[in-house]
């Protein structure tokens, strides 16, 4: 059980916290670049919101500078795992004797051909709601920034909830429920100042929520995050090269700009009673997944 991965190591709960801070310390000097750049643009714009001075950077440099915490963040994951708790990453990934690579990449595989399916027939139906931004030059670079980093950010963030804090959770109650819904909250409160919530208001929260939860029972169905990485990676890094919006965290060079009226209650139903459901399903098709009980909700 991936849950267990942690027990034999008896690293008090203590740990986690300390490493928690540490991983938070080094995302924080990741945006000293950033912070260097908007600083040469003026420092903060008239309104006195940096956010906006930011937006008036090259949009690949931005996403540039706004991934590369997430890359520094890995490194401060990888000396907390290694040097504090003395174990492996491989301890906080899988369960398996070695990470699944097919596993990331049928997850990823078959969100990507989904995003662009759903993508692809909106814009059929409605081609007025998009701006075609595609410039090649522009998207080159995009694209190696995005396959490069993008990852990184998404696995970073599964590293952290659904392996490391799920697990030292998991030590805490010696349960599988209470570290999914913990971490499940944590990890959506934590989008609460994207630019997403003050368009959308705060339902919006219910989605970021539900996908942890979502990420969290696949986690716990397969033992191990391969399957939530794949899916992260897949969300992300499409959503990036494929279609943006100007209130969006992530703006980019995309082929398209999203320029219609943004709503919440149908992207929240569809993902959360539709999409997540039959990825779920599928998987557990393909995986033969069973005990759901004992996987979700058992004692340690």
């Amino acid at each position: 059980m991936f849950l267990k991965q942690a027990l034999p190591y008896k690293n008090p709960f203590w740990m986690y916290l300390l490493g928690s801070f540490v991983i938070i310390i080094f995302s924080v000097l990741g945006q000293l670049p950033l912070t260097l750049v908007i600083m040469q643009e003026g420092g903060v714009s008239p309104s006195g919101d940096p956010m906006e001075m930011m937006r008036n950077i090259d949009k690949n440099l931005q996403l540039f500078l706004l991934l590369i915490p997430f890359l520094i963040g890995f490194l401060g994951l990888w000396l907390v795992i290694k040097k504090l708790h003395e174990r492996t990453l491989l301890s906080i990934t899988t369960s398996r004797t070695q990470i699944d690579w097919s596993r990331f990449l049928y997850a990823f595989l078959i969100w990507s051909g989904a995003t662009v399916l759903v993508v692809g027939t909106d814009y059929l139906i409605s081609p007025e709601s998009y701006e075609w931004n595609f410039n090649l030059q522009r998207f080159v670079l995009l694209f190696l920034i995005a396959v490069f980093l993008i990852p990184i950010q998404t696995s970073l963030e599964e590293y952290i909830f659904r392996g490391y804090l799920m697990q030292g959770f998991g030590g805490l109650f010696k349960n599988a429920w209470a570290p999914l819904l913990i971490t499940s909250v944590i990890f959506g409160s934590l989008h609460l100042f994207n630019p997403e919530v003050e368009k959308l208001g705060y339902g919006i929260l219910v989605y970021y929520i539900g996908t942890g939860l979502f990420l969290g029972i696949m986690t716990l169905m397969d033992d191990g995050i391969e399957l939530a990485l794949g899916f992260h990676a897949a969300n992300n890094l499409i959503t990036a090269l494929l279609v943006t919006s100007s209130w969006t965290a992530f703006q980019t060079e995309s082929v398209l700009i999203d320029i219609s009226e943004p709503s919440l209650g149908g992207e929240l139903l569809l993902s959360l009673l539709v999409f997540y459901p039959l990825f779920l399903v599928l998987m557990s098709k393909k995986y033969n997944w069973s005990n759901w009980k004992i996987k979700l909700i058992s004692k340690l």
